[in-house]
């Protein structure tokens, strides 16, 4: 984006425009939050309707978390090609219709296969929101906006899985799909009439008319119309010769771009362990089972104030240092969890201070990522992460139940998965990134130099 405008973002204070963008993000977010853990919500008692076996149900579980990498991975380029907007509202209709037809699945298959493509429309849209959020934010509330659009996960499953509950008392497993299918046509209105579409790629890439649009966005900005497209020079890193997500990994890019793989991967791994398996091993260690799906509820619920504590603090403090000390804060309070269980208060006043700190972790890797990439490739890197980071969580509960039929017992195990975030503090240390200063958004090569 032209210099002079970019500066002018970001040194003015954010305007009602700029956090309505977030917010709609935000909103985004609770999409996943809720899609996640919808078959977490409804898997006893789709299980008890099929009469599934144990592999079958996982097979049901791991079917979302599929389509959502592969939204990711496939679908997030498009979005650097086409717009991040579009593919936004294309991937909000795909995440209802795929919910709302999940609803009246005939077979444990049929669902699967609806789990998947809703799963594709849920991917596609968390690439595009983190970048889009981060494009509309000014420089020192960058990292905040960020980490405050991630809460949206934290909102939706909270808020999401208390709807489930209630739906599932009185209507049954199929009326929890047909409300999310219902949210996420709703969130696709919101957006259609309040997502405008990102800035930079409106300057990079000039799609018709995008002067009278740049200008339309501008205006609600408070800076004077543009009389023409600002300039922009490609930056020469060969990433413009590499097809698609190669572009990734060209020199200047190499070294952050795997450092964002293998950060996400190790932080998704255990994170959706965390959120997967702990009211089932606090039912098996002395809990009963309404007071375990309590402490998955506290986990959603501390996710909320741990996202936007790291955002605050992320606006005076280099991101991946605070980040890296919430993921080894994360590994001890992992620790502590399963030997909490003969005392009530401990075990729920542990679980939400684990879902502040690991919910934080997950934010904190969304802000780092659009940092890292220039708006040519943003949407690709991020999506590109985030995608990988998915293939980390449908690993996760596979390795988990295969360590509980090796004996492993839960303290293992949680000790096992601290480990997996003393190594994502390590990864993410390694990043460049020498405070808020450095947040800002450059071309690629200027992007690659301050994180490689």
């Amino acid at each position: 984006m032209e210099q002079s405008l970019r500066a002018q973002l970001d040194q003015r204070p954010m305007t009602i425009f700029q956090w309505s963008v977030v917010g709609v993000c935000m909103a985004l977010n609770m999409i996943d939050g809720f899609d996640v853990l919808v078959m977490a919500f409804t898997a006893s008692a789709v299980s008890g309707h099929w009469k599934l076996s144990g592999s079958e149900l996982g097979f049901l579980l791991s079917a979302g978390l599929f389509g959502m990498a592969a939204g990711s991975l496939l679908l997030a380029p498009l979005a650097d090609k086409l717009g991040r907007r579009p593919l936004i509202l294309a991937c909000l209709a795909v995440a209802g219709l795929g919910m709302l037809a999940s609803a009246w699945s005939q077979t444990p298959t049929q669902l699967a296969v609806l789990r998947v493509i809703t799963g594709l429309g849920v991917g596609g849209i968390l690439a595009c929101s983190n970048v889009i959020a981060s494009e509309y934010a000014s420089l020192r509330w960058r990292s905040l906006a960020v980490t405050l659009q991630s809460t949206g996960y934290a909102l939706g499953a909270t808020i999401g899985g208390s709807i489930a509950v209630w739906l599932l008392a009185h209507h049954g497993w199929r009326s929890v799909f047909m409300f999310g299918g219902a949210a996420s046509l709703a969130v696709l209105v919101l957006a259609w009439f309040a997502l405008p579409e990102s800035l930079d790629f409106l300057v990079v890439k000039r799609p018709a008319n995008a002067l009278q649009r740049l200008n339309a966005v501008v205006r609600k900005l408070g800076v004077p119309a543009l009389t023409s497209l600002p300039s922009f020079a490609a930056a020469d890193t060969g990433q413009n010769q590499r097809p698609g997500p190669l572009q990734l990994l060209a020199p200047e890019l190499r070294r952050p771009t795997i450092l964002v793989w293998l950060s996400f991967f190790a932080v998704m791994f255990g994170f959706y362990f965390v959120m997967s398996w702990t009211p089932k091993l606090l039912a098996a260690s002395g809990l009963t089972p309404e007071q375990g799906v309590t402490t998955g509820v506290l986990l959603s619920l501390g996710g909320i104030l741990g996202a936007t504590l790291l955002g605050l603090l992320a606006a005076r403090f280099a991101i991946h240092r605070t980040l890296a000390i919430f993921m080894v804060i994360t590994a001890v309070l992992l620790c502590f969890l399963v030997g909490s269980s003969g005392a009530l208060w401990v075990s729920y006043t542990l679980a939400f201070l684990i879902g502040v700190f690991v919910n934080a972790c997950v934010a904190g890797l969304y802000a780092i990522a659009p940092v890292v990439y220039g708006s040519d490739v943003r949407a690709t890197g991020v999506g590109w992460g985030i995608g990988i980071g998915r293939i980390g969580a449908i690993v996760s509960p596979l390795v988990a139940g295969g360590l509980l039929d090796a004996k492993w017992s839960p303290a293992q195990l949680y000790l096992g998965y601290g480990l997996a975030f003393v190594l994502s503090a390590v990864i993410v240390s390694l990043h460049r990134i020498a405070g808020p200063s450095l947040a800002g958004h450059r071309s690629a090569s200027e992007s690659a130099v301050a994180a490689h």
